[in-house]
């Protein structure tokens, strides 16, 4: 070593003291062997003989002892000390004291030196031993600081949390990952217990068990949340470890691993797996739920799966097919050639679509029974698209085509008689036209309808009508032949279908055999009952070449056996189709008569035979039509009745009736009550009793102005329900009239049963009065028995003084009648209201 690199490697030593010969004494004890020897140091001493020329000697040199002669400073201020120290950190400060000022040595150690001599103590064997020593304690100082700032590098450093805790469990040190952790820097962790930091709701459990591991010598490991001030969580794993000291616990540390992405990653994981084994759970719910039969194979055809409806069909449980091939479990033959059926799955595979089984295959069953089935096969895919099996989807179809054959079956026949219907009776029809015109042959079609059916199915109820139908339907099928079709049009309405015939006449044959048959009342339900029906013919190919020309030339024609006064056979004509127009031209004419206005009202007066004043008027129904001009009643009502206009046509004529009434009392006149005549249609029709109050008190007419006629035959088709009608009108305060008294078949209980007010005698009998064999005793009776029940008798009809005067013999109230005043407008009558009428 060369002489520069040995003054390098020596210690240097800073003396003050003001004493230039002690400070060279001490040089020289330095720097001389036995000190060396002793110290195990080189020094080299420098001198200096005040305070400030030390201070310029630190900056200057990297000194690293320096001995201070406590003379050199005040004696009541030992911050020397202290500034020396600024100047020279690292320097090792020894302060020289003489004997008995060691109070003084003492408090200079308070000040920043780090120990003291006293001065006759300096010779080489102490002198070197305190500065050797000084310097040890000073290299210790730095290992320790080194070690420290090292731990602290290391801990700073790691991404784990470190806290350490004294005996008490008080934290003495952490890291920057823990106060990261928990939240708090190291000012707010220090001095505060380990646990406060846990989550509240594990902050118990891990005390717990921290205690008892650690009790135990052992290391605790366990998850915890720890609370961040600011509410946040942090999931966390901790390691605790006992630090000792000849066994007993000094201290404890642990180390904290933030788990909060692990957890939410684990959460996550847990929710993805029961979102998974919820989405499988409904998957088999719904797949056992479902009505159909579902098997699943892999790519080979094996079985992977079978729901409880395929274990069902099939008589495999799924431990047992599972891996079987496929043809085994579902074993599929065609149900006509009873060949093994093409597997729908190994299609769907190889082909990679859907695919269907082929029509009328049966699924046989492992029992060998055979089961219908309709089925589809789809290919499996993997998340690369790549082909992983099949599933098949089927279901036993035996209900259902055995619904279907029924509704097949039920869409061409009658549900209550079992007869073909229409729909099927148009294909017989024809076919059998058909089969007529390449054999020369003719058809007939004959058109039936029972007579008044609906006044049994009125009084005695649907369930009599439904089994007189059906015994009608058989009586009708034993009329005809094999060959020939016997159908239900619908309602009473009935069909027979005659395929060949060689002659009209033979159809006329058949008619004839129906009415014989029906000759004998047919027994239903308790009741004997006597069917009478209309019959209509047409013929092909004279009365049409189609179907639907023969059914509606047989529908007019049995119309026209209806008009001819029922139960009799009547063949197509010409002539009827054109009174079937007639009949279609004034429905249509009706249905816009009360748009157009087209109606009128006339009124015909009633003459009090005792007074010959007005008593009374009968509203008259008119119809204007702008084509055809007047059209009488007796054409129009009657079709009004069966298309179910009356009812509104009904609703005009009241409501207008009673507005000219309240017109006419307007205008001052002595009103006389007006008769409007009732369809029985509209007294059955639901609320009609209301209707009628509800016109009065709109058109502010008084109830005893009005009068309702009813025709005594409409009236007793149903007496007990039209009496419960007529008393909810006798209660609003209109009068009742039994109009055409004496052509129906009302008994005399009912008669004075029904709360009428007046009867109008038939014109039938009024006319015959004045001949030799008149009905002059049949009308004396009718205006006794009125007189008797205290009834008001109106004749109409009346048309000749003689037959006025009889009337008048006969003590009849009044007469209505060409002779005494014919129909006229609403003004005329006002006219007449005026100036009265004289008396006859």
């Amino acid at each position: 070593m060369d002489a520069h690199d040995m003054d390098a490697a020596r210690t240097r030593v800073l003396i003050v003291n003001a004493d230039t010969r002690e400070a060279g004494r001490l040089r020289g004890v330095l720097e001389g062997t036995e000190a060396q020897a002793m110290s195990g140091h080189l020094f080299r001493v420098e001198c200096v003989t005040s305070l400030t020329d030390a201070a310029e000697q630190l900056t200057r040199d990297d000194i690293t002892i320096v001995l201070l002669d406590l003379a050199l400073l005040p004696a009541d201020n030992l911050e020397t000390c202290g500034q020396i120290r600024a100047l020279a950190p690292d320097a090792l400060l020894l302060v020289l004291a003489e004997a008995g000022d060691e109070a003084r040595a003492r408090a200079a150690l308070q000040c920043g030196a780090h120990d003291f001599l006293l001065k006759g103590d300096t010779d080489a064997r102490w002198l070197a031993r305190t500065v050797g020593h000084a310097l040890e304690r000073r290299a210790a100082a730095r290992a320790l600081r080194f070690s420290e700032t090292r731990f602290r590098a290391i801990s700073d450093a790691s991404p784990l949390g470190i806290v350490v805790t004294d005996a008490q469990g008080l934290c003495t040190y952490t890291n920057d990952a823990y106060q990261s952790m928990s939240g708090l820097d190291a000012r707010h962790v220090a001095g505060r217990h380990w646990s406060c930091f846990i989550h509240p709701d594990d902050r118990a459990r891990v005390q717990l068990e921290v205690a008892a591991v650690l009790q135990s010598a052992k290391t605790f490991s366990g998850e915890m949340r720890l609370l961040q001030r600011d509410g946040e969580v942090v999931w966390a794993r901790m390691h605790a470890a006992w630090m000792t000291d000849d066994g007993a616990p000094q201290g404890c540390v642990q180390t904290v691993e933030d788990i909060t992405d692990r957890k939410k990653a684990e959460n996550a994981l847990l929710q993805a797996e029961e979102a998974l084994f919820d989405e499988r759970e409904r998957a088999q719910v719904t797949l056992n739920s479902i009505g159909d039969a579902v098997i699943a194979t892999d790519s080979q055809g094996r079985v992977s799966y079978l729901n409880q409806v395929a274990e069902s069909m099939t008589g495999w449980s799924a431990p047992e097919a599972l891996c079987r091939p496929l043809s085994e479990i579902f074993a599929v033959i065609d149900g006509t050639s009873r060949v093994v059926a093409t597997n729908p799955a190994e299609r769907a595979i190889a082909e990679n679509r859907r695919v269907g089984l082929a029509m009328d295959c049966l699924l046989v069953r492992r029992d060998g029974v055979e089961l219908p089935i309709e089925d589809s096969a789809a290919p499996i895919h993997d998340r690369r698209g790549r082909v992983t099996g099949a599933v098949i989807v089927f279901h036993d179809v035996s209900q259902s085509r055995a619904m279907a054959i029924r509704m097949a079956y039920m869409a061409q026949h009658d549900f209550l008689t079992g007869l073909p219907n229409r729909a099927l009776l148009t294909e017989r029809l024809a076919q059998a036209i058909g089969q007529a015109a390449r054999h020369h042959k003719q058809v007939a079609l004959l058109f039936i309808d029972l007579d008044f059916f609906k006044r049994i199915n009125d009084s005695l109820g649907h369930a009599v009508g439904d089994q007189l139908l059906q015994c009608v339907a058989e009586r009708l099928i034993g009329c005809v032949r094999a060959t020939d079709s016997v159908c239900r049009q619908g309602g009473d309405e009935f069909v027979i279908l005659l395929a060949e015939i060689e002659q009209p006449q033979d159809a006329a044959g058949v008619a004839d055999k129906i009415h014989q048959a029906f000759l004998e009342p047919q027994q239903v339900g308790g009741h004997t009952l006597q069917i009478t029906l209309s019959v209509g013919i047409s013929v092909y190919p004279d009365d049409g070449n189609t179907a639907e020309a023969m059914m509606r030339n047989a529908d007019i024609a049995m119309y026209h056996a209806k008009a001819q006064g029922r139960n009799n056979c009547q063949f197509f004509t010409p002539e009827m189709n054109e009174r079937a127009v007639q009949r279609l031209l004034i429905e249509g004419g009706l249905r816009r008569a009360l748009g157009n206005q087209e109606f009128r009202l006339h009124y015909q007066p009633q003459i009090n035979l005792a007074s010959g004043a007005v008593t009374g008027a009968e509203a008259l129904l008119r119809w204007r039509t702008p084509d055809h001009g007047l059209v009488s009643p007796t054409q129009f009502v009657p079709i009004a009745e069966e298309c179910g206009l009356i009812v509104p046509i009904g609703q005009w004529v009241l409501r207008e009736a009673c507005r000219q009434i309240r017109a006419w009392q307007d205008r001052g006149l002595c009103v006389v009550p007006v008769a409007v005549n009732i369809s029985v249609v509209e007294l059955r029709r639901p609320g009609f009793a209301e209707s009628v109050a509800r016109i009065l008190y709109e058109t502010g007419v008084p109830p005893h102005l009005l009068e309702l006629e009813l025709t005594e035959t409409r009236l007793m088709q149903d007496a007990e329900s039209s009496m419960s009608v007529l008393r909810s009108l006798k209660s609003i305060g209109v009068k009742l009239v039994m109009d055409d008294f004496g052509t129906g078949y009302s008994s005399l209980s009912y008669l004075r049963r029904f709360p009428f007010d007046v009867l109008k005698i038939d014109q039938s009998f009024i006319h015959d009065l004045d001949s030799e064999d008149g009905d002059a005793g049949i009308v004396g009776a009718i205006i006794g028995m009125a007189t008797h029940l205290r009834q008001k008798v109106v004749a109409e009809g009346v048309e000749t003084e003689q037959q006025l005067a009889l009337l008048r013999i006969r003590q009849c109230d009044a007469v209505q009648g060409h002779l005494v005043g014919r129909p006229m407008e609403a003004d005329g009558f006002a006219g007449l209201l005026a100036g009265g009428m004289p008396a006859r």
